[in-house]
C-alpha cells in the first residue's frame, strides 16, 4: 500500500488550520469550555475544510459563531437536515458558511465544515461547551481535552463519520495550542497536576478560592490535555439555585429557575468490604489490533494488551471462591474461554490463566455487538448477580447499537467499562457503563490500570443498594419537577448530580432541602444537603444547559414524551423542542452560521479538504497527532484496509512495520510474579520461585519456619503477606483483596502460631509489619 495520508494536500500545501486557543473556567465540578480555531486557506482558490474533532460525550455545546475580516457571524440552531440544506444552499451560491454537527452515531464525535474561504482569507471559528467534571479514585476533578479522535471501526453497512481516517505515520503538527484555565470553588483550590508541562498555579487571593494556571508556553498539541484538579474538601455536597431565561417562556424548562445538587453517599465502612462469595464475573477484553499500541503515547511503556494481562492475572487472583467467572476475548470475531461461565477453582483458575498468557492484540477489527449478545444469550446463574467488565480502547462506528444492547439487559447485571489509551470513546465507556448500572473508568498516559480495575472490582462486590427515593422538602406553593432521573445505583464515595426545574413562587429568602434515602441490606441511609432558594448569580446559564443536555440524552436513550409513548418522531420532535429553545445542540440538530453580509460570491471553484485527526500507531517513539487531509487512497491488500465508504480495520496493525529498535529485555515485576503464584483458595506453596521474590534461597526459608509450624504453606503464605505490606503498601489497593484472601485461609489454617510466624518473618525478610496490619 502507497504511503497515502500525510500533513500535506494533493499539491502539496499546508492544511489551513493554524492555531488552537482553549480557555477553561471550572466553578465547583462544572468545567465552561471556549475553544477557538484559527484558518487561513494558503491556496489560490477557495477552500471547504471539513474538520472532525473529539469532545467528551455529555458536553453541552451552546455557542458557536464565526469571525471573518472582523466580522462576527453568529450561528443559529436548527433540526439538522435543514441546517444541512442552508449549509449547501450558501456554498452553491458563493456565500461563506460554517456548519457544526454532532455524529448521528456517537456524541463525542463533531463535524466543523467551514466553507468557501477565499484564497488568503483568515477566520476564526468559536465553540462555547460546559461539562460535568469526572471525579477521580484519589478525589481529583478531571478535565480532558482530546486530541485523538481515534479511528472508529465500523460495521459492514453502517456508516461513520471517521470513515475517511486511515493509518498515517507520525510528524509534527502544523500548528500550536494555547490553553489556560480559572479555577474556583469555596472549598478552596489545593494543587493542579497535568501530563503536560504547566506554568505554576497563581492563587488570585489568600483564602486559596480562586486560582489560575496555563501551559507552559510553546506546546504542541500532540496528546491529550490532562488537568486534574484537587480541591481542599472535595466530596462536600453542594446545591446551586440558578435563574431561567428573562426571554424563555414562563413553565419552560429554560424559563424556571433549576437546582443542580451535587451528592455523595457514604457507607459504612463495614458495608464497603467485599464479603460475598456470590456472583458471576465476565470479563471482555478487547483483542483488535489497536490494543498492541502503547498505553502512553508520548513514552516508551507496556503496550495495552500486555496492561490488559496483567489487570486479568490480578482480577483472576482477587476473585472468590464460590464463585462463577469467564473471560471472553473480541475483535472482528469473539471467543470465549469456556462454553459458559464456570465455577471459580484451581483448575478453571488455572486454565484461564494459561489462556490469559496467549492473549495477544490478534484479532483484527473491533466487533463488541456480537460478544454482547452471545454473554446476554446465556442464562444468569440464581444467587450470583451477573457482572460484566469490559476492556477496551473504544474505538467503534456503531456506539448506539452497543449501548442499546446494553441497556435492553439492564435489569440482569451490571456493567463496568475501561477505556484504554488516548482516544478511547467517552460516548461508547461511559455510555455502557450507565446503560449497565455500573462505573467508567480511563486509563491514560502514565495511569496504571490495575488500580483503576480494583476500584471497580469493589464496586462490584459491594452489598447491593436499593429502595433509592429521592425526596424534596421545598416551601409551599412551590413545586419540584425532577429533570434527571433518580439514580439506579450508588457506589461508596461516588457521586450523584441531580437536576430539577422549580415551578410557582417563591421567597428567595427561604431555604430548600433535598435528601437521597436508600437501604443497604436491611439498614436505611440518607444524604442530604440545604440549600437557599436565591438564585446564584454567578452561573449565568450553566445549570439549564447541563439539565437541557441531561434530558436530552435521557431522551436519544430510548426516553418517552408524556403521552406519545416511545415514538420515535414524537421523540425527535421533543428533543430539537429543548435543543432549539436551550440552544445546546443534540443528534437531531445543528449549528448553521452564513455570512450574509458579504456584497458579492466568492470567486473560483471550491476545493475540498478533509482535516482528520491523524493515527498514532507506531510502536516505541514519541507518537505524533495531526490534523489531516483527506487524499487519494490506494489499496494494495483490501482485506487490511478498506476505502470508499468503508472504515479502515484494526487488523491492518498487525501489517504495519515498526522502525525501532529490538525490545531490550524486560525483567518480571516481582510483585506480579508472586501473585501468579497464589493459589484459588488464597494460600502459596513454598518453593523456590515465590522465595527468589525476597532475593532468598529456599533452604534458608525452610530453616527459619518456626518449629510449631507443621504446614510449609501457612509459613509461605504468612511471608508473601508480610512482603506485600513491607515492601509493596503503596499499592495496597491492587493487590488488597487477594491478601483478603490469603489471610482467611492463613487464619484458618495457622492458629496460635500465626504470631511466631509474623515474628519470624519479620525477621528473616527485614521488615516491620505490625500484628494490627493483618487485623490480628
Amino acid at each position: 500500500m502507497r504511503d497515502c495520508c500525510g500533513l500535506l494536500t494533493l499539491k502539496n500545501e499546508p492544511v489551513p488550520l493554524k492555531g488552537i486557543s482553549v480557555q477553561l473556567k471550572v466553578q465547583g465540578f462544572v468545567a465552561d469550555v471556549c475553544s477557538t480555531l484559527s484558518y487561513e486557506n494558503s491556496e489560490s482558490s477557495p477552500v471547504e475544510a471539513v474538520f472532525v474533532f473529539p469532545m467528551e460525550e455529555d458536553s453541552s455545546v451552546y455557542d458557536f459563531h464565526a469571525e471573518i475580516g472582523g466580522v462576527k457571524i453568529q450561528a443559529e440552531i436548527r433540526e439538522k437536515q435543514e441546517a444541512r440544506d442552508t449549509y449547501d444552499d450558501a456554498l452553491s451560491s458563493g456565500q461563506q458558511a460554517f456548519l457544526l454537527e454532532e455524529s448521528d452515531e456517537s456524541r463525542d464525535v463533531f463535524r466543523l465544515s467551514v466553507g468557501s474561504l477565499p484564497a488568503g482569507q483568515k477566520a476564526t471559528v468559536c465553540l462555547s461547551y460546559v461539562t460535568e467534571l469526572a471525579v477521580e479514585a484519589d478525589g481529583a476533578l478531571r478535565y480532558c481535552l482530546p486530541a485523538i479522535l481515534n479511528p472508529r471501526y465500523t460495521p459492514a453497512g453502517a456508516q461513520s463519520l471517521t470513515t475517511p481516517v486511515s493509518g498515517a505515520s507520525g510528524g509534527p503538527v502544523p500548528y500550536s495550542l494555547s490553553f489556560s484555565a480559572h479555577l474556583a470553588s469555596p472549598s478552596g483550590v489545593a494543587q493542579v497536576k497535568s501530563n503536560c508541562d504547566l506554568t505554576p498555579l497563581e492563587y488570585l487571593g489568600d483564602d486559596k478560592t480562586q486560582a489560575q494556571v496555563s501551559l507552559s508556553p510553546g506546546h504542541k498539541f500532540d496528546r491529550d490535555v490532562e488537568l486534574l484538579v484537587y480541591y481542599s474538601h472535595p466530596h462536600q455536597p453542594t446545591a446551586i439555585v440558578e435563574g431561567g431565561l428573562a426571554s424563555a417562556t414562563p413553565g419552560s424548562l429554560m424559563g424556571d429557575p433549576l437546582v443542580m445538587v451535587s451528592l455523595y453517599p457514604e457507607f459504612p465502612a463495614a458495608a464497603s468490604t467485599p464479603q460475598s462469595s456470590c456472583g458471576e464475573f465476565i470479563f471482555l477484553v478487547d483483542r483488535s489490533g489497536s490494543m498492541d499500541c502503547p498505553m502512553s503515547n508520548m513514552e516508551s511503556g507496556p503496550m495495552r494488551i500486555e496492561s490488559a494481562r496483567d489487570t486479568l492475572l490480578l482480577l483472576l487472583k482477587s476473585l472468590p471462591l464460590g464463585c462463577f467467572f469467564n473471560i471472553y476475548g473480541f475483535g472482528s470475531h469473539f471467543e470465549a474461554f469456556f462454553p459458559e461461565s464456570v465455577e471459580y477453582t484451581q483448575q478453571t483458575m488455572d486454565s484461564a490463566l494459561g489462556k490469559v498468557k496467549g492473549m495477544g492484540a490478534d484479532f483484527g477489527g473491533t466487533e463488541i455487538l456480537e460478544p454482547l449478545k452471545d454473554i446476554y444469550s446465556k442464562a444468569c446463574r440464581p444467587g450470583h448477580p451477573r457482572q460484566l467488565f469490559v476492556f477496551t480502547d473504544g474505538e467503534v462506528g456503531n456506539t448506539k447499537d452497543v449501548i442499546n444492547e446494553v441497556k435492553k439487559h439492564a435489569g440482569t447485571h451490571r456493567c463496568f467499562t475501561f477505556g484504554i489509551g488516548e482516544g478511547a470513546s467517552t460516548a461508547l465507556i461511559k455510555g455502557m457503563a450507565r446503560a449497565g448500572s455500573g462505573h467508567p473508568e480511563f486509563i491514560t498516559g502514565k495511569d496504571r490500570m490495575q488500580p483503576k480495575v480494583m476500584q471497580s472490582l469493589r464496586f462490584a462486590l459491594q452489598p447491593a443498594v436499593n429502595n433509592i427515593v429521592l425526596n424534596w422538602d421545598v416551601p409551599a406553593g412551590l413545586e419540584v419537577v425532577p429533570v434527571s432521573e433518580t439514580p439506579k445505583v450508588l457506589f461508596r464515595g461516588h457521586r450523584s448530580i441531580l437536576y430539577a426545574q422549580l415551578k410557582g413562587k417563591f421567597d428567595e429568602s427561604a431555604v430548600g432541602r433535598a435528601s437521597l434515602q436508600y437501604s443497604l441490606g436491611d439498614e436505611p441511609h440518607k444524604t442530604e444537603i440545604g440549600f437557599k432558594l436565591q438564585p446564584d448569580k454567578n452561573t449565568g446559564l450553566t445549570t439549564h444547559r447541563l439539565a437541557a443536555r441531561t434530558l436530552i440524552c435521557s431522551l436519544e436513550e430510548g426516553g418517552s414524551v408524556e403521552g406519545e409513548g416511545g415514538d420515535k418522531e414524537k421523540v425527535k420532535e421533543k428533543v430539537v423542542k429543548i435543543s432549539t429553545e436551550a440552544r445546546v445542540i443534540s443528534t437531531h440538530t445543528a449549528f448553521i452560521a452564513v455570512n450574509k453580509d458579504l456584497n458579492q460570491a466568492v470567486q473560483g471553484p471550491l476545493i475540498h479538504r478533509n482535516m482528520w485527526p491523524q493515527r498514532r500507531s507506531l510502536r516505541g517513539q514519541a507518537l505524533s497527532y495531526s490534523f489531516m487531509p483527506q487524499v487519494e487512497m490506494l489499496c494494495d491488500d483490501q482485506s487490511d484496509l478498506f476505502c470508499g465508504n468503508v472504515m479502515y480495520m484494526d487488523s491492518g496493525f498487525n501489517a504495519m512495520s515498526y522502525d525501532t529498535a529490538p525490545d531490550a529485555e524486560v525483567k518480571e515485576d516481582p510483585m506480579l510474579t508472586l501473585i501468579s503464584l497464589q493459589k484459588a483458595d488464597g494460600s502459596w506453596e513454598l518453593n523456590e520461585s515465590l522465595v527468589s521474590v525476597f532475593e532468598k534461597k529456599e533452604q534458608e526459608a525452610i530453616s527459619k519456619m518456626p518449629a510449631e509450624v507443621s504446614d510449609k504453606a501457612v509459613w509461605a503464605t504468612v511471608l508473601a503477606l508480610l512482603w506485600l505490606h513491607g515492601f509493596k503498601a503503596e499499592l495496597k489497593e491492587e493487590w488488597e483483596f487477594l491478601a483478603m484472601k490469603a489471610l482467611s485461609w492463613v487464619k484458618a489454617q495457622a492458629g496460635a502460631s500465626l504470631k511466631l510466624c509474623l515474628e519470624a518473618g519479620n525477621s528473616l525478610l527485614g521488615c516491620k509489619v505490625e500484628p494490627q496490619t493483618l487485623d490480628l
